[in-house]
């Protein structure tokens, strides 16, 4: 049948059973929208910002393991998505961007509202393209889906010059490409030089990243694990690949980790890295990491192998296959000394926090105890995000949504709401600090207008506190341009933006008030004022091994 490029986009869509876009509209993508305004199949989530629908599709993506699909004009609209785009890079997450451009004869004459976001957006996408011939568009939007979900997952955009989107061409329905796990490096020589490795060993630890959850490798994990007799530890992005509350679990691993997982993989004999990149906020100082310990490393991408650390042996291929693989070579392994020494650990260096006085640690650890497993939180970046990666629990895969990678303050609420949207059933937290929630605050209209129940959870100490930090510590108390001074009225703020606010000001008042708040069946926020001196501990020095952590003694 002959369609309108517009037309083609929405039933390729369709074809990859996309439900929701998140956009926002303008000249260059206006024939994209007339097709969706009569089309009831997909439902088009109208951001306040474009920076606000990247995150949304990306939140929408961690937490429910589809693409995530969003929409923007030509010029600032395609530029506002950069930073949702590179936040969804860094931390592989599966995406398709549609922008639009000027028509193609005006491309490259610096025309009102032009800019080459292909070339901008290169180093930050998995893939992209601009389509320039509309009988290209469906096999394009085809291939864009296939790439961001196939291997390790990322960001795919695709430009779309406004007469492209008018003119017509053939389209054909086609059903999507299946995607085919990769097991090519999977090999039996690689899977027994890893049951070598691990049987020879006496003290295995596993260090888990984001690629665990990506794949879904969960539950092959945990088998994995109690197996080989191994403790398990996870840095920032894996956090919910294994269970929380399992004896095995010692925590985040890193800058910010907890003293047994550090003290205990410096004390192993053999590291398998799963789905992790060896960051620099894991390792710290590479000539000081590990140095007694042999190095297994098992990801998806080659180009993470021997990247930032040597390792002895590594396996190419789907985390989630990788261990079913291993599973069914390896034998069942007595390790109970090991577990008990790291248990030991756990009990001397617990993570801890005086529950008498008002502090982000008590407050977030009371929601811990208020909400369920089946909780999504979502964070901005800072202090704010380290407590709750130390003091909140999370048990089950895609229901920790951050940005690791990139760093993006202002990320958790656009994030909170593509999870909402994409898991209505969820209670959906976004926990902020101030500095960050200020930078896109204005997605509390997006939550009003479509009536989501997200809570946002504001710990406010008036600071960029962890900058102040590393001024405290390390540059003798020169706060340079990290008091924010702000007179802002945060609960006046959501009562105008048509939000419930609710002020927590004492520690009597945590667990009442954080009841009300998710007791409510509308988006409501909660503005908690802690000390602006409130550190995160413990932490490693720059340059210091990771088992030299500071403590808040």
């Amino acid at each position: 049948m002959l369609l309108t490029g517009a037309k083609i986009v929405v039933e390729c869509l369709k074809e990859h059973k996309v439900d929701t876009i998140f956009g926002y509209p303008g000249a260059n993508v206006i024939h994209i929208y007339d097709v969706l305004y009569g089309d009831k199949a997909i439902n088009h989530i109208l951001t306040a910002h474009e920076q606000g629908a990247s995150h949304a599709a990306d939140g929408y993506a961690r937490s429910t393991g589809k693409v995530g699909v969003c929409i923007a004009t030509s010029g600032p609209g395609a530029t506002n998505l950069v930073t949702g785009i590179a936040t969804a890079y860094m931390d592989s997450v599966p995406m398709v961007v549609i922008t639009g451009n000027v028509p193609v004869h005006l491309l490259g004459k610096d025309s009102f509202q032009e800019v080459d976001i292909t070339g901008i957006t290169a180093p930050i996408t998995k893939h992209n393209y601009i389509v320039k011939d509309v009988n290209r568009l469906a096999d394009t939007i085809r291939e864009a889906f296939y790439i961001a979900k196939e291997g390790r997952p990322g960001p795919v955009l695709i430009d779309i010059p406004k007469d492209v989107s008018m003119n017509e061409a053939e389209y054909i329905p086609k059903e999507p490409k299946e995607i085919i796990r990769s097991r090519e490096g999977i090999t039996e020589e690689r899977l027994q030089g890893a049951v070598d490795l691990i049987e020879a060993c006496e003290k295995p630890f596993i260090y888990i990243g984001g690629g665990v959850v990506r794949s879904e490798a969960s539950d092959a994990l945990l088998e994995l694990a109690e197996k080989i007799g191994a403790p398990v530890a996870s840095s920032l992005m894996g956090l919910g690949g294994f269970p929380g509350t399992h004896k095995q679990f010692t925590g985040m691993i890193g800058m910010h980790g907890t003293k047994t997982s550090n003290v205990s993989i410096t004390k192993s004999d053999l590291i398998l890295a799963i789905g992790a990149r060896f960051s620099d906020r894991v390792v710290s100082n590479v000539e000081k990491f590990a140095k007694h310990a042999k190095i297994l490393h098992i990801d998806v991408d080659p180009a993470e192998v021997n990247k930032n650390v040597v390792t002895d042996h590594y396996i190419v291929g789907d985390i989630k296959e990788t261990l079913n693989a291993l599973n069914k070579k390896v034998k069942k392994i007595d390790r109970s000394s090991w577990i008990n020494d790291v248990v030991a650990y756990k009990e001397k260096y617990p993570m801890t926090y005086d529950k008498h006085t008002l502090t982000a640690s008590t407050i977030i650890g009371k929601l811990d105890e208020l909400t369920d497993d089946e909780t999504i939180i979502s964070t901005e970046v800072g202090q704010h995000q380290m407590w709750t990666a130390q003091h909140f629990t999370f048990n089950q895969p895609k229901e920790f949504l951050t940005s690791g990678g990139l760093g993006t303050m202002g990320y958790g609420l656009g994030a909170a709401i593509g999870a909402q949207i994409g898991n209505p059933t969820k209670r959906v937290i976004n926990i902020a600090g101030d500095g960050c929630f200020k930078m896109n605050l204005i997605e509390c209209a997006t939550l009003v207008n479509y009536k989501l129940p997200v809570m946002i959870l504001l710990i406010d100490n008036n600071v960029l506190g962890m900058v102040r930090q590393w001024q405290t510590l390390f540059f003798d108390k020169r706060y340079a341009s990290t008091n924010l001074n702000h007179q802002t009225n945060f609960i006046g703020l959501a009562e105008d933006f048509g939000m419930k606010g609710y002020e927590i000001s004492h520690i009597d008042q945590v667990e009442d008030i954080l009841q009300k708040a998710l007791a409510q069946e509308g988006p409501v926020l909660v503005h908690c004022k802690i000390h602006e001196d409130e550190k995160v501990f413990p932490m490693v020095a720059p340059g210091e091994s990771i088992d030299a952590l500071i403590t808040e003694g």
